[in-house]
């Protein structure tokens, strides 16, 4: 039975929680990966960002193809599930870090301001600005061929915090979005659907969760994404049920009992509702 895979984080001597990998010496390496294939759908439990340095393509994430130049990045989040193209041809660098490195380097403001780590639902993940991506890179790399390994960890760390930080003022609307005391709550929030939406997809039982009201909640949630609190959770919905109908061989009635239906004709329903096609005619699509 197929599913998409669940990838983790492994560097070569596993200590460090980040890792920079040329693009060309990783696209020779993929006949050798066996855990999976990464030009085939996979989910990441860590963060990436792909930056493009030569060339051009395209790279999948959550179903929509993203083009790629020189100076492009794309950012990608921890859950997310992507792809790179077949044969590919441009060049660059993939910069991967956990979750735990986050944590434990980056600052709770910044973490805040980062919109992309942890509120991908809401913010474009492609970027582009070649200046800035090639200073990065310069700086990094000189950082990684160091040979005093003191410190490089939190050197390296500071490096990717300010890049990001740097990408993020670009788009000022969401940098002062993430300003607001509400924000926090919004990603308690959206971390809740992304743990609990097989379970419910009931507004009042989230908004318990956190210990407000269904009508505050609603106002957090519109604050950020414009949408109802109901529309926000029925989309994190619909996009899990997309990712299992295009990136798996489960049928319809078993990825409806994976993400919480009881009955097929209840998905059927639901998925018809918001996508206007059912799920036959959205997978043949």
């Amino acid at each position: 039975m197929k599913k998409i895979p669940n990838i983790s984080f492994q560097d070569v001597e596993n200590e460090h929680n980040f890792e920079c990998l040329n693009l060309n010496k990783f696209f020779e390496r993929l006949p050798e990966i066996v855990d999976h294939n990464p030009t085939l759908p996979h989910r990441i439990h860590f963060f990436a960002l792909l930056i493009v340095t030569k060339g051009t393509g395209t790279h999948q994430i959550d179903l929509i193809d993203y083009p790629l130049k020189k100076g492009t990045v794309l950012k990608l989040s921890k859950g997310q599930v992507h792809s790179f193209e077949k044969n590919a041809k441009y060049e660059g660098f993939l910069i991967l870090f956990t979750e735990e490195f986050v944590m434990y380097h980056f600052s709770k403001s910044s973490i805040n301001i980062i919109s992309h780590l942890y509120n991908y639902h809401i913010t474009s993940p492609i970027s582009e600005n070649e200046n800035l991506n090639k200073l990065f890179l310069e700086q990094l790399n000189a950082e990684l061929s160091n040979t005093t390994s003191f410190a490089q960890n939190n050197i390296v760390a500071s490096l990717i915090n300010l890049y990001l930080l740097r990408l993020e003022r670009e788009n000022k609307e969401v940098s002062i979005q993430n300003n607001s005391k509400n924000y926090p709550l919004f990603i308690a929030f959206k971390n809740l659907v992304e743990l609990n939406y097989t379970q419910t997809r009931n507004v009042k039982d989230y908004a318990e969760k956190l210990s407000i009201t269904t009508k505050n909640l609603n106002e957090i949630v519109k604050e950020f994404t414009l949408d109802t609190t109901k529309t926000f959770i029925d989309n994190y919905v619909i996009l899990e049920a997309k990712r299992a109908i295009v990136s798996t061989d489960l049928s319809f009635k078993e990825i409806a009992f994976e993400i919480g239906f009881d009955e097929l004709t209840n998905f059927t329903k639901f998925f018809k509702k918001n996508v206007q096609l059912s799920p036959k005619a959205f997978k043949n699509k």
